[in-house]
């Protein structure tokens, strides 16, 4: 095991959606495009094939030609790119990580806690613990249990954290626990806790966390990058003011299964030429679609230059 250079999180992550074509391909050309545009808006990062990216119904092909796409656009805006590898197997995650960020100019690699088998708590640390002696990048944990079927309480968390090499935490466990608060108390300045769970950004910031990976960042980017900013900052006037703002789109964009209703309203934006999603996900529906929307017009009229202008 060999020690690697420590890493900065600190910031607003979009963990990009997987566009697809009208014949349901991977559309590299518009994965392109939106990536542009989100980093031109602020973000500090993108992480590719994170769920949102609908990495299970991708084939390995296409998973790594997400990655480049991605890679490119991160290279050419001198930003930060993640790369979700994790699977349910301490083998397969190993290789599946060797295989994505071969080249590439990643700086972590995006790892969840196996699913399906259902280790126990001791097994899913000892599996962080082997994956990150021989990643080549460092690994960011991502804990979800109404995920994988399987969580981490603080204390193991608070564990893997020591690994020198387990640099960070995405934390979605739909509620600022007490476990969370433990981790963020109890771990050490090199381990990094980003938000996994778009509507509590703001309140795990405040309570020492580094950021976030927020799917709901799609839309009003902008303002997903001034509220991490402003809770970082220590502002909680300006951040609370622009979780309130926004609580409303992330509401609607997680009513139904993650990602449809963010590639919905894409699609209806024409940042995307579908809204499709693989098989066994659906598309959103046209009204949840409107609401989602009509929902980011309302936040972005309310905010201009950054300035609020006025009630919703």
């Amino acid at each position: 095991m060999t020690t690697l250079d420590p890493i900065d999180l600190h910031g607003l992550w979009v963990p990009i959606v997987t566009p697809f074509d009208r014949h349901g391909d991977v559309d590299a050309g518009s994965l392109q495009q939106l990536a542009e545009r989100l980093l031109d808006d602020g973000a500090t990062g993108l992480v590719a094939l994170g769920t949102t990216g609908e990495p299970a119904t991708l084939t390995a092909e296409e998973r790594r030609r997400v990655v480049e796409v991605c890679d490119g656009v991160c290279r050419s805006a001198d930003r930060r790119l993640i790369v979700g590898a994790g699977t349910n197997s301490t083998r397969g995650t190993i290789e599946e990580i060797g295989y994505l960020t071969a080249g590439t100019s990643a700086v972590a690699t995006l790892t969840v806690v196996p699913y399906y088998t259902r280790p126990s708590e001791r097994a899913v640390v000892e599996h962080f613990a082997a994956v990150a002696d021989v990643s080549p990048l460092p690994v960011v944990a991502y804990n979800v249990p109404y995920r994988t079927g399987r969580g981490l309480g603080g204390p193991a968390l608070i564990e893997l954290g020591s690994h020198p090499r387990v640099v960070g935490l995405k934390q979605a466990v739909g509620a600022l626990d007490l476990d969370t608060l433990e981790v963020l108390a109890g771990s050490g300045a090199d381990f990094q806790v980003l938000a996994g769970d778009d509507a509590f950004i703001v309140p795990t910031v405040l309570s020492g966390g580094a950021g976030a990976i927020a799917a709901a960042a799609h839309l009003c980017t902008p303002l997903f990058v001034q509220m991490t900013a402003a809770a970082l900052a220590g502002d909680v006037t300006r951040a609370s003011e622009l979780a309130a703002a926004l609580l409303p789109l992330v509401t609607v964009g997680f009513s139904e299964p993650n990602p449809a209703a963010w590639k919905g309203a894409l699609a209806r934006q024409r940042q995307l030429p579908t809204g499709g999603l693989r098989r066994p996900m659906t598309s959103a529906s046209a009204t949840t679609v409107d609401r989602l929307v009509d929902a980011a017009e309302r936040i972005t009229r309310r905010f201009v230059g950054g300035a609020l202008v006025g009630p919703t």
